[in-house]
Order: structure tokens, then C-alpha cells, then sequence
């Protein structure tokens, strides 16, 4: 299979989405669950830590001697969190589920996840059409 830097960062991105998309689930599905606490996942900074590295052209280690450890394969992976908000009450059941802040984030989670699975797979038809070229 044809891989780039790019990509594995795409696919790593669509698993962090798809970890913040079961999270706003479960917040919505426990909106009246008595003391239930929603949850987040964070991973945003990390993303725009790695891509900042990349524009930056710092995201390759270089190793100068054999016994050094290599670089990690999947440096390019997103990492994520999931937080829970322990501090604040929305309701008089010490609910802290927000409907409205989650519907929107999960509104802007969908946009995101689609638009990272265009991206991947505009990645693999020009890589297809260039293949086909070959022939």
C-alpha cells in the first residue's frame, strides 16, 4: 500500500475524530443521567503542534550514530486525550451535560471527519489515476 506523512497523519486524525464523536454520544445519551459527568476528547494541540513541525520541516530526527534509537514509525500519529469535566453542575442532578454545546460540537466534529475522509480519499484517486498512467 502507497503511504505518505500526510496521509498517516489524516488517518491517525479521522481515529482521534472518531473517539471525540463517541464521546459527544455518550454525553448526549447520559443528559439526564443523575451525576454523570460529560466527557472530551482533546487532541487539537497536538495537531497543530505536529503541524506547525511539519511546516517547519523539523519533523524527521536525524540520527548520527547506529546505537541511537530510530525515529517511531508512526511519528505522525495524533495523539488524543479523554477528559472528563469534574468542576461544574448544569442541572439539580449535578449533570454537567450541556445538549446544546454538544450538538454543536458534534455538527462541527461531523464537518471535520468529512472533510479529513475527502482529503484521504482524494489522496488515494490521484494515486490511482497515476497508476493507471503507468500501464
Amino acid at each position: 500500500m502507497i503511504h505518505s506523512n500526510t496521509n498517516s497523519m489524516h488517518a491517525s486524525l479521522l481515529v482521534a475524530l472518531n473517539a471525540k464523536n463517541r464521546a459527544i454520544a455518550n454525553n448526549v445519551a447520559n443528559a439526564d443521567t443523575p451525576y454523570y459527568k460529560a466527557q472530551s476528547v482533546v487532541f487539537e494541540e497536538e495537531l497543530r503542534r505536529k503541524l506547525e513541525r511539519d511546516k517547519n520541516g523539523e519533523l524527521r530526527m536525524r540520527r548520527t550514530d547506529p546505537r541511537h534509537m530510530p525515529t517511531p514509525v508512526n511519528s505522525n500519529e495524533v495523539a488524543y486525550q479523554v477528559v472528563q469535566s469534574q468542576n461544574t453542575a448544569m442541572n439539580n442532578n449535578f449533570n454537567n451535560v450541556d445538549v446544546d454545546k454538544e450538538m454543536s460540537e458534534l455538527a462541527e466534529n461531523h464537518l471535520m471527519y468529512n472533510y479529513t475522509i475527502d482529503r484521504v480519499n482524494g489522496y488515494y484517486s490521484r494515486m490511482k489515476n497515476l497508476l493507471s498512467q503507468l500501464k
